[in-house]
């Protein structure tokens, strides 16, 4: 298991690297002066612009602008804004509220995603399975902002169960509505992934013997089948936790939510290069971290996952 992990952190090293490459060229190799369209119409003197362009190393080669840039990132330097805000700053006041937003969101899509799954699995043909069906086919189909302005208009204004708006504190009580908004795609997904892995691990022989050797039934759905069903739902579940800290952007501005979307996004409007490498390069390590958790956790559900050694 050491050896494992110590191998999949090696390989996260280059991931890592060509992952932040890409995104710096991406924001500051492409043609455009930054600088010159944070000013907009009202452009100062040649001499300002070169100072801001020297101040923020854009006068030097990219390679090199690179470099400093990923020595500062190591160091816990994720920059200054070019109207001078500092990034940790920005990070510090939209991550924890994304991080909520996005936890309840993978808790609800999760819990609730599984157990319909499981049920629907077991029910196969059955009316509760053919309801499922449907109702995450509609959930899949439907663009997120209907749903959200759906349940944000009956849930909120017309039953006046929920706030229609969160607050800048955003509190775990205001987040409940838009994480549910948040988790509607992935719920439908994780309910057709959980039904079809559970309906093919009922077919297995070692649920055949299981079942054979007089093992109460509730003991062989959630030992046998059930654990040994959620292999990919655990992959796809690992991979979501990245998609929802940077896929909130529709949910945040729908709630009104000062998240990392809502920031991500006005930064790219603005074009504040530093604020949209740094958030960006936080959210590639937390993919990369996501699915290092999910390979180790292969083998807890499944014992028939050896890792090579």
């Amino acid at each position: 298991m050491v050896w494992y992990a110590s191998r999949r952190l090696l390989q996260l090293i280059p991931v890592f690297f060509g992952a932040t490459l890409l995104i710096y060229f991406m924001v500051f190799a492409l043609p455009g002066d930054p600088v010159a369209a944070l000013y907009g119409d009202k452009q100062p003197s040649p001499e300002v612009i070169a100072q801001v362009r020297a101040q923020f190393n854009l006068d030097k080669p990219f390679i090199v602008q690179y470099l400093i840039w990923i020595g500062h990132l190591f160091q816990g330097n994720l920059g200054t804004t070019f109207s001078g805000i500092p990034v940790i700053d920005q990070l510090k006041q939209a991550f924890p509220i994304t991080f909520r937003l996005s936890m309840l969101a993978l808790l609800f899509e999760a819990v609730a995603g599984i157990l319909v799954g499981l049920v629907s699995g077991l029910r196969r043909g059955k009316i509760f399975d053919n309801s499922a069906l449907v109702v995450s086919l509609l959930l899949i189909s439907v663009p997120t902002f209907v749903i959200g302005f759906l349940l944000q208009y009956f849930f909120g204004v017309k039953w006046g169960l929920f706030s229609t708006t969160v607050s800048a504190a955003a509190p775990w009580h205001e987040l409940v509505l838009p994480a549910i908004v948040l988790a509607t795609v992935s719920f439908a997904y994780i309910v057709r992934l959980t039904r079809s892995s559970v309906a093919e691990t009922m077919n297995a022989d070692f649920v055949r013997t299981a079942t054979a050797k007089g093992l109460p039934r509730r003991r062989v759905i959630y030992v046998h089948i059930l654990r040994n069903s959620l292999v990919p739902v655990v992959t796809y579940l690992g991979v979501d936790i990245g998609s929802l800290m940077v896929g909130a952007i529709v949910t945040e501005g729908i709630f009104n939510i000062q998240g990392v979307g809502g920031t991500v996004y006005k930064a790219i409007q603005l074009g504040q290069g530093p604020t949209v490498v740094a958030f960006v390069a936080i959210m590639v390590i937390i993919f990369m971290l996501a699915n290092l958790l999910v390979d180790l956790l292969y083998a807890l559900l499944d014992p028939r996952i050896r890792y090579a050694k």
